[in-house]
C-alpha cells in the first residue's frame, strides 16, 4: 500500500509530536549557537513561541522518555536523544559501509575525512574521521552547512531539479548573512547567487569539487562523489586541510588520486550495505526486552504518569527510534528500495516493533514524512537525515567523562557519599572523574591523582577486567607495600582477591590505602564488553560495618555504572566518543 502522495499534517492528536520536535530543535539550537548546555522553560517559550503550560508537558514526557535531563528549573540534551539519530545512521548503513573507507584515506593523508549526505539544500555531516593536531579541523557527525559553502554543496546541487533550486534561493533571500547555520561563521555580506551556480557547473565537469576557504579563512577541502546503484550521488567524500599545509591546488594534487581509488570500492560497499540493527529496543531501557504485540507503552505510562504525559510524543519518537532496525518485524515485512539506499520499514513492521496499532502508527509517520524527518517510498519509510538535527551534532561533542558525570551527579545525591570514576594507567589508577559529596569528614581527592592498584577496589576491579595473561603479568610486577597496618601484600593472595572480584563484579577495599577509608567499586563496561573504567564509592570507615556498606551501596553502584554503559553505547554505536577523557581506545 503506497502511502504518497502525503496528505497534510494530520490535526489533533499528533500535534504534541510537532510540538515536542520543536522543543528539541530549539534546545540543540540553543547548545549549538549559544554552547549552553541547560537552559530554562522561558527559554524554549520564546524561542518555540508555544505557551508555557505546554513547555512544561513536553519537557515533562521528554525527561521520562529519557531525552532531555531535568535538574531543578534546568533543562539540558540527554545523550539517549542520540538514539534519534543513531535510527537514522543505522538504516542508512553509511558509517558502517563506509567508515572503513574514511579511516584508511585519513591515516594515509594525514588529514581529516568525512562523508556527508544532501539534506535539503544543505549538507549534513554522517562520518567524520579527524587527525588530531593543535589546529584541529573537523566537523561534527549531525553538522549542518549550507551547500554553498562547503566542497560536497557543489556536487549535491548540480542534481538538484527546478524546485531544489527554488528552495535554495528562498532560503538564500531570507538568510543571506547564513545566520542559522551555527556551524559557519556568519558572512559579513552576502554573497553572489552566481558564483555558487558557477561553482556547481564546475563541480558536475570535473567530477569533483574544491572548497577555498569557503567556510571560513584557512579551511580547504575537496570532495569527490560516491554514487549509488542507480548512478545518483548517494554522498560525497571530504578531505579538509589548512592552509598552513595545503592550499587548495597542492590539497587537490595530493588527494584525487587516493580518493579516486577509493571510489570503486566505497561504491560497491554502499551497493551492498545492508541496515544496521538498532542497538537498543524501542521501548524501555536499552536491551531491554520488547513489549509484547498489542500492549501500547505509552498508553501504559499515560496510565502510570497522568495528564501530564504526552503519549502521541512518545509514539512518534519511538516509531521515529523503529525505522533505525527491523527487530520485530514480521516475515518479509521489510521492504526493499531501488538506488541502493537501503530498505526502511513497512507500516506493518513499524506497528509490530512499537507495539501501536497501524492507524496510530500511520499518523506518526505521515506527520514525520510532512516534517520532513522521514521519506515515503511505496510501502517503504525510512528516516532522513535531518533526523540527526535533533541533538545530535551537541552530544557528539560528550567524551567519556562527560558522560559519565550526571550519572556520577545522581548515584551522590542517592548514597550521600562521594564518587570517582578511574582507569588503569600502568601498575596505577588514575582518577579522570570526581562528584564529592558534603561533609564535615569527606574524602579529597582531585582529578589526576594516582594510587597503586593493588590497594585501591577501582585498580582490582581494573585488574579483574584484563585477560588472563595481562593480569598474571601485571600482578607479576607488583611491589607491594604496606600502605597501613591492614593492606594486602601477599601476591598470590592479592591474586585470588583479584580472581574474586571478576567473578563477583566488585571489590571492596577496607582501610588498605589509608587508615579510615573504605571503598567499593565495580567495573564500566563498553559496547563490546571491555572493562574500560571503574566507578567506585568512598565513605568513612567509622560508618558502618565493610558488609553494611556492601549491602547499602553496591546495588546504586551497580545501578548506576548500568546506566553510564548505555550511555556509552549509545554515544560511540556509529563513532568514536568526543575530546573528552578517552578509554578503551
Amino acid at each position: 500500500m503506497s502511502l504518497s502522495p502525503v496528505p497534510p499534517p494530520v490535526n489533533g492528536p499528533v500535534g504534541p509530536l510537532e510540538r515536542g520536535l520543536a522543543v528539541l530543535r530549539e534546545l540543540t539550537r540553543l547548545a549549538a549557537h549559544e554552547g549552553r548546555t541547560t537552559v530554562r522553560p522561558g527559554d524554549l517559550v520564546r524561542g518555540t513561541g508555544l505557551a508555557r503550560s505546554v513547555v512544561d508537558r513536553v519537557v515533562g514526557t521528554l525527561e521520562q522518555l529519557g531525552y532531555v535531563t531535568l535538574d531543578g528549573r534546568d533543562i539540558g540534551l540527554s545523550v539517549r536523544l542520540m538514539q534519534l539519530g543513531n535510527a537514522y545512521l543505522a538504516a542508512s548503513g553509511l558509517p558502517a559501509a563506509l567508515g572503513p573507507f574514511a579511516q584508511r584515506l585519513a591515516d594515509g593523508l594525514d588529514e581529516s575525512v568525512s562523508v556527508a549526505v544532501p539534506d535539503g539544500d544543505g549538507v549534513r555531516f554522517v562520518v567524520q574521521m579527524t587527525r588530531r593536531r593543535t589546529m584541529s579541523l573537523a566537523f561534527r557527525i549531525g553538522d549542518l552547512l549550507p551547500a554553498e559553502r562547503c566542497s560536497p554543496g557543489a556536487l549535491f546541487a548540480a542534481e538538484w531539479s527546478g524546485s531544489g533550486w527554488a528552495a535554495w534561493r528562498a532560503r538564500r533571500a531570507e538568510d543571506p548573512l547564513d545566520t542559522s547555520f551555527p556551524t559557519v561563521p556568519p558572512r559579513h555580506r552576502p554573497a553572489s547567487d552566481g558564483d555558487f551556480e558557477a561553482h556547481v557547473k564546475e563541480a558536475a565537469r570535473d567530477g569533483w569539487a574544491a572548497d577555498d576557504q569557503l567556510i571560513e579563512p584557512g579551511l580547504v577541502a575537496v570532495s569527490v562523489p560516491v554514487r549509488d546503484a542507480s548512478g545518483r550521488i548517494a554522498c560525497a567524500v571530504n578531505v579538509v586541510s589548512h592552509t598552513s599545509r595545503h592550499d587548495v591546488d597542492s590539497l587537490r594534487a595530493a588527494v584525487l588520486g587516493p580518493l579516486g581509488a577509493e571510489v570503486p570500492a566505497m561504491e560497491a560497499a554502499l551497493a551492498a550495505r545492508r541496515p544496521r540493527p538498532a542497538a537498543e529496543r524501542v521501548w524501555g531501557t536499552p536491551g531491554g526486552a520488547p513489549t509484547a504485540l498489542g500492549e501500547d507503552p505509552a498508553r501504559m505510562a499515560k496510565r502510570e504518569l497522568g495528564a501530564g504525559f504526552l503519549q502521541s510524543l512518545a509514539r512518534g519518537l519511538a516509531v521515529l527510534r523503529a525505522l533505525g532496525g527491523t527487530e520485530g518485524a514480521g516475515q518479509g515485512e521489510t521492504a526493499s528500495a531501488g538506488g541502493g539506499r537501503g530498505g526502511g520499514m513497512t507500516l506493518s513492521a513499524v506497528a509490530e516493533a512499537t507495539g501501536l496499532a497501524r492507524a496510530t502508527a500511520r499518523r506518526s509517520l505521515l506527520t514525520l514524512v510532512e516534517l520532513g524527518y522521514v521519506e515515503a517510498d511505496g510501502r517503504a519509510f525510512r528516516p532522513l537525515p535531518r533526523v540527526l538535527e535533533l541533538g545530535y551534532a551537541p552530544l557528539a561533542e560528550l567524551g567519556f567523562t562527560d558522560i559519565a558525570q550526571p550519572h556520577m551527579r545522581e548515584l551522590v545525591r542517592t548514597v550521600h557519599e562521594s564518587a570517582s570514576l578511574a582507569v588503569l594507567d600502568g601498575g596505577d589508577i588514575r582518577y579522570i572523574a570526581r562528584v564529592p559529596t558534603v561533609r564535615i569528614m569527606s574524602v579529597n581527592i582531585t582529578i589526576g591523582t594516582r594510587f597503586p592498584a593493588y590497594a585501591t577496589s577501582m585498580g582490582r576491579v581494573l585488574l579483574a577486567g584484563l585477560d588472563a595473561d595481562a593480569r598474571a603479568a601485571h600482578l607479576a610486577g607488583v611491589r607491594a607495600r604496606a600502605l597501613t597496618r591492614h593492606t594486602m601484600t601477599d601476591v598470590p593472595e592479592l591474586a585470588r582477591v583479584v580472581e574474586r572480584a571478576a567473578a563477583e563484579g566488585h571489590a571492596l577495599v577496607d582501610q588498605e590505602l589509608e587508615e579510615g577509608l573504605r571503598s567499593l567499586a565495580v567495573p564500566v563496561r563498553d559496547a563490546r564488553g571491555r572493562v574500560v573504567a571503574a566507578l567506585n564509592v568512598a565513605t568513612h570507615a567509622g560508618r558502618g560495618t565493610a558488609e553494611s556498606a556492601r549491602r547499602e551501596l553496591l546495588p546504586a553502584l551497580r545501578a548506576t555504572a548500568a546506566r553510564i554503559e548505555a550511555d556509552l553505547a549509545t554515544a560511540s554505536a556509529h563513532h568514536a566518543l568526543g575530546a573528552g577523557e578517552r578509554v578503551g581506545a
